[in-house]
């Protein structure tokens, strides 16, 4: 873990290419949707890559230091899980040369930049996929893919009838690689190879756990390890993932875990979601549950794995999380202060920020509203710098331990801790709508403290004792 230190403590945003921004520079082929025009489902906005580099000040200003993007190689779908060009960046995002043009940029100021890697499958038009469908069983590729009979159909299927072929989800439009084939984990691991060769810092895998044969992703770790050592490998697991953080396969996951104790616990009565969670379905979870499951998440990995995992309190296969928390941003807050704060690196889907609103496939992807921002709230987006801030090149955040100050920890009121040898974070917030007071222990801040970030909340001298006053949904973070 020693050669990716970098992803410890780190600040990653996430950006949906198509809907983040749109430089005016590019002159890019064929009709768009309008920019601020509700999200659709197979609707092209136009973002662009140089859109992305031009707001690399914003990004900067937000305190971020990786930026993870969902696909950008050539796709016939606006989110671009559907590849056809592996070695190609989409020309709707800028081709090749934007992409260098944005990776240049982006390392000039200190920013790693992480692609989506979606190898558990292709798309229709995927040559080796086309050329099967032209020539059935007589196409040399006829074994890079799970095939069931000829002529293999991938198009005008009846309403209860299936591809005769494997594919994700039973979605025609995403044939299944055949990974046991030679050639097809040839092909996929020199694209791996390629990009990292090209710069990259890391890849983050689309649905890995489809792909069961460990042995092809301790092949993959090989040959990126091998290209760069400094390399980032973090995986789409939602549920517990000790099977793929043993050394050999992923550096990290995608904390899912983490944003399910987080919606239970933060989001309570008011929370609204409108999918599941890796199959189950989210339910609001006491004080003592919360607590449970995070000390069990804990417990789930190596110390140096939990400071190396991708968490997120959102993504682009969830709802935003002001629709999760009920429409509440106090409860945002709460959620957001607690994933900044927890052990790792912090991902940040875009828009969230300013407080956008969407849910799953209706909104949730929609446009960064640049041109509009009297809809941002601006409270919400200074939080989030000030917690970047702290964060930024902190000992304590990179590799400090964490745990509850349970003597405090009363159902409502959460205390909590990062610490190091001679430094520590300590973090008070009330998750009630009553106002809160308890005495504290002076030592348990420890001595020249101070509030970095409050909102609500007094310490006050008393008799030698300390007593602590939370307003409702109050916060204080003392470093």
């Amino acid at each position: 873990m020693k050669n990716i230190d970098w992803i410890k403590g780190a600040v990653i945003y996430q950006i949906f290419p198509d809907r983040f921004a749109m430089s005016a520079s590019v002159k890019a082929e064929g009709i768009f949707e309008k920019w601020d025009c509700p999200e659709t489902r197979d609707g092209f906005k136009g973002g662009n890559l140089k859109g992305v580099e031009e707001k690399l000040q914003y990004l900067l200003d937000l305190g971020v230091s990786v930026v993870y993007f969902n696909p950008v190689f050539s796709s016939a779908a606006n989110h671009r899980y559907h590849t056809f060009d592996y070695y190609g960046i989409d020309p709707v995002l800028g081709g090749n040369e934007a992409f260098k043009s944005f990776l240049k940029a982006a390392h000039k100021r200190g920013i790693k930049v992480i692609l989506d890697g979606v190898f558990n499958h292709a798309s229709r038009g995927f040559f080796q996929f086309n050329h099967i469908m032209e020539n059935g069983a007589a196409s040399p590729y006829r074994r890079w893919f799970h095939t069931h009979g000829y002529p293999v159909k991938a198009y005008n299927l009846g309403r209860d009838e299936k591809p005769n072929y494997a594919c994700w989800w039973n979605l025609p439009a995403l044939p299944k690689f055949n990974t046991a084939n030679p050639d097809v984990r040839k092909f996929i691991l020199d694209v791996a190879r390629h990009w990292l060769e090209q710069g990259i810092d890391g890849w983050r895998l689309d649905v890995p756990n489809e792909i069961e044969d460990d042995s092809f992703w301790r092949e993959f770790r090989r040959v990126c390890k091998a290209v760069n050592p400094g390399c980032y490998i973090t995986g789409e697991i939602w549920g517990e993932a000790s099977r793929w953080l043993k050394g050999d396969q992923f550096d990290a996951v995608m904390n899912y875990q983490l944003s399910a104790a987080c919606i239970s616990y933060f989001g309570g009565k008011k929370l609204k979601l409108t999918h599941s969670y890796a199959g189950r379905k989210l339910e609001p979870g006491d004080q003592t549950v919360f607590i449970g499951n995070i000390t069990r998440l804990l417990g789930n990995y190596k110390p140096e794995t939990v400071l190396a995992q991708m968490n997120m309190m959102s993504s682009h296969d969830t709802d935003r999380m002001l629709n999760t928390y009920g429409g509440d941003v106090a409860l945002v807050k709460l959620a957001v202060i607690f994933s900044f704060l927890f052990p790792g690196a912090v991902n940040v889907y875009y828009g969230e920020e300013i407080g956008l609103e969407g849910v799953l496939n209706a909104g949730s992807r929609a446009a960064m509203p640049w041109k509009n921002k009297n809809s941002w709230n601006t409270d919400l987006l200074k939080l989030y710098k000030a917690l970047a801030s702290l964060r930024k090149n902190n000992p304590v955040i990179k590799d400090g331990k964490f745990e509850f100050l349970k003597e405090y920890c009363d159902g409502e009121v959460l205390a909590f801790r990062r610490f190091l040898p001679g430094g520590r974070i300590v973090c008070l917030m009330n998750n009630s709508d009553f106002p809160k007071e308890f005495i504290i222990k002076k030592d348990a801040l420890g001595k020249n403290m101070r509030a970095a970030i409050n909102s609500g909340v007094t310490l006050k001298s008393s008799g030698g004792k300390l007593l602590a006053r939370l307003a409702p949904k109050s916060y204080a973070v003392y470093y």
